[in-house]
Order: structure tokens, then sequence, then C-alpha cells
């Protein structure tokens, strides 16, 4: 397909964060974009007064006329995200009318198959990096463009937008779920992480890993990965390979970590030298390991030490990554997208690990029915972490309800006795009558719209206390 001769596209789930950054890649060529969500958030708020129409009822009727008009024409493209049932009513409209039907994952591939591309995977980790790499990237002064599975506090946006001259390199977050990545063939390729996730696809860890050498594998000739030292067994590449850690025994890794006043600071050791000093602008251990990842890359594009320090000190984080809503004396309120047992443990961590001696009160949504019951218990382990939990119920996203998976089945394994099951509308009361020294909102459903409102709630108390 020639994407420069398109004139409309149409997206089925355009309010989700990859859908959305091809909805506003497409309308910043000139394209005319429009889409149907579910529902209604800041994100598609956010691209209608961008001029991009959006509906949110599945209703053929409100699909744009001049696309019903070209069903089969080279100018028009339909984009859908797995996530979209099968029996969605516009979706099988789309196919029995024979239009251009194309995943997410394969137009982001189409899009960065002409350019000098740096992919970033994993588990978790690789939206906080990918935005790490654009960054430093955009401070050395580079035309790059980039695609992030979350919006930047530096650009407040998940799309950057570069030059359209193939000269002009890429950053595209690798997406693992339905295999997505394997559309893409990056020069430069990031795995942070392979921990077991999205068992409904992948069916066992094997599966997972087999998926991530496959992706390593698609990097171009003379390609370069860059992996976390622990996952180098586990990846089967024959190619030049770098590897990092947070601290010791790997080709980039970090050393005289400190930390003062909820930042910190330390040294990035690499194969070139080392960049001293470091004063890394977000929070979190896991953070300064994505900041290792992130140097690699930069190394390898040849971008100065001195660049990459100050970039690293001015980087403001993503939203929803170990996200300060609230930082005062009296109330630390953190906002994380953590969903998988491995990324509440590295967020509780981090969070011990910057406020010792204190009390922290995490409010966690589990996010679908077959996580929560492939993990429960290391969901429960890493919950246990916490000196009060409070449990939300299921998001269930793309999923409908299994018997007996639900959130009282995992409060029910956590032993820490300081728990409870919490509806949605009585959080913002429960939270603001306990009003807690450190309190961590963690999930990837729809607990961000209570947000918000819960930082105004809570502000409000500690004014008047």
């Amino acid at each position: 397909m020639n994407l420069e001769k398109l004139k409309y596209v149409y997206l089925i789930g355009i309010g989700g964060i990859g859908m959305s950054g091809l909805a506003r890649y497409f309308r910043f060529l000139g394209k005319s974009v429009s889409g149907y969500d579910r529902t209604p958030s800041s994100l598609t708020d956010e691209m209608m007064t961008e001029g991009i129409s959006i509906h949110f009822d599945d209703d053929i009727s409100k699909i744009d006329k001049k696309i019903i008009e070209h069903p089969s024409g080279a100018d028009t493209l339909i984009i859908y995200t797995p996530a979209v049932p099968e029996n969605h009513s516009e979706l099988r409209f789309f196919r029995e009318e024979n239009y251009t039907i194309m995943k997410r994952a394969a137009v982001l591939g189409l899009i960065t198959e002409a350019h000098f591309t740096v992919a970033v995977a994993g588990t978790h980790g690789k939206t906080t990096t990918t935005t790490l790499v654009t960054h430093i990237l955009k401070s050395a002064e580079m035309n790059c463009t980039a695609f992030l599975g979350g919006i930047s506090k530096n650009y407040n946006s998940n799309l950057l937008i570069g030059s359209p001259q193939s000269t002009s390199p890429m950053i595209a977050e690798a997406d693992e779920y339905d295999r997505s990545f394997l559309n893409l063939n990056p020069d430069i390729a990031v795995i942070t992480s392979i921990d077991p996730d999205h068992l409904d696809i992948y069916g066992d860890k094997a599966n997972v890993r087999e998926s991530y050498s496959l992706f390593a594998n698609r990097l171009k000739e003379h390609g370069c990965l860059i992996t976390k030292q622990t996952l180098k067994d586990d990846i089967e590449y024959d190619g030049k390979t770098f590897t990092y850690s947070l601290n010791g025994k790997s080709d980039y890794y970090a050393k005289n970590i400190n930390v003062s006043g909820g930042r910190y600071t330390y040294d990035i050791v690499m194969p070139q030298g080392e960049i001293k000093s470091v004063n890394l602008g977000v929070g979190g251990l896991h953070n300064i390991e994505n900041s290792v990842a992130a140097s690699a890359v930069a190394m390898q594009l040849e971008i100065g030490s001195e660049i990459i320090r100050n970039a690293l000190g001015t980087f403001e984080g993503v939203k929803r990554r170990f996200d300060y809503r609230i930082n005062t004396p009296d109330l630390v309120f953190i906002d994380d997208y953590a969903h998988h047992p491995a990324e509440l443990k590295a967020c509780i961590g981090s969070i011990r690990a910057l406020y010792p001696g204190k009390k922290i009160t995490g409010v966690f949504q589990p996010h679908l029915f077959t996580r929560t019951r492939d993990f429960a218990d290391d969901f429960a382990r890493s919950l246990e972490m916490l000196d009060r939990i409070i449990l939300l119920d299921i998001y269930p996203a793309r999923e409908t309800p299994i018997p007996g998976i639900d959130s009282a089945m995992l409060l029910g394994k956590i032993k820490n006795r300081n728990k409870i099951l919490c509806a949605d509308d009585e959080l913002i009361d429960l939270v603001t009558r306990e009003l807690p020294e450190i309190l961590v909102t963690m999930g990837a459903g729809d607990i961000d719209a209570l947000i918000e409102p819960l930082k105004t709630a809570l502000l409000h108390k500690i004014a008047n206390v």
C-alpha cells in the first residue's frame, strides 16, 4: 500500500494510545482522519479539537460519508486494533465491502520501513525507555519522529513529528501484544524485559521468549540489539549485541547511585567511558535502568555524553509512569500504569527506597480477567509490599468475566490483613478520610479517570486539616 496516496484514514479503536498516535500522524500528513472508539477520554477530546472526527457508537451510519463512498479505492485505509472484537459491526461492514483493512502494527511497520528505526520492546519499561530515547534525540537536535506508548510530559503528546525524509530517524514503541512487534524491521532494537504476559495469546513463557527472539532477528543487516543483561541467554540472536543493567557486569550500567530529595544521582559506565553525575529528572530505580538503556541507544547514534547527561536531567517522565500528582511534606501521591506483578513490585520497591520508614497505601485496579487469573499469586505477593491495600474491581477491557475470577478472589490471597475492596465511586471518600502519608494508584484500566478528582479532593483535605 502506498501511504502517500491516501486521502481517507478511518481507525476503529482510535482512542487507544497507539492508534491515536497513528491518527495524529496521518492528520499531520494532511489526510482526512476519523474513527470510532467505545468511550470518550481526554485523548479523544484532544484529537477532536485537532480536527479528527470521532464517534462513540458502533454505528455504520455515523461513519464519514466520504469513506462510505470509497469502498475499494486505493485512497482509503481502515486501521483496527486487535482489541476490537471480530463481531464489531463496523469492522464486519468494512470487510464485507472489501475495504483495504490493516492492523495498527502493520501500518506502523509500513511507516517505519523506509527510515532508520529504533524500536523498544519489553513487558514493561518500554514506554519510558522509548520516551527517554526520544528526549535525548530531541535534545541533540535530531529531527526524529516518535510513536510513544504514553503521553510525554516534556512534549505533552504521544507523537513527535520530525522530517518525512527517509534520513530522519523514527522511534517506535514495539508492542508484544498479538505479536505486533514482528511487523517492525528496526536498525536498533531494545528489549527491556521478557516477563510472561498476555498468556491468552502466547500460552506459556516459552512462546513469549520465542517471540522476543523472532523480534530480535527482524533487525536489519548490520543492526544492533541492546538488551538487559539478564535476558541475554533468553534471546537467540547472533548479531551485534550490547547489554545493560542497573549496576555492574554488563556493557552499560550505573554506579555510585545516591538519592537526595526524591531524585537520583549516579554515573553511567559505558565502553566509551563514563557519564558523570547524572541527575535523573524522574524517580524510581527502574527508571535509572531505563535511562542506561536509552543512553546505550544514544551512544550508537554518536550523541555526545554531555548532551545525554543534560537530557536525562531535564526528562520530566511520562504521564502515569511513576507520575507525581502531589509532592508535599504532608502527602506524596504517585500514579503509575503498573498492571503486571513485576511492575507493581518495581513501583512499590522504588517508593520504599525513596521514602524509607513511611507507610504506603496502594490502590490497585486489576486489568483483565485472564491476567488476574494467570498471575493471582504473584499479584498477591507484590501487593503485600504495601502497608495498606485498596483493591478496585477488575477492569475487563476486551474480555468477558471468568467465573470465580474477581477482586475478592485476589484479596483472599493477600496475607496482609490491612486490605479492603472498594467500589470506584467510594474511593475518593475512603482515601480522603484515611489521608495516607504516601499514596500510589496503579492500573492500566479506567482508574486514570479517578486520578484528577482524587488529587483535587486530597489537596482540599490537606489545606483544611
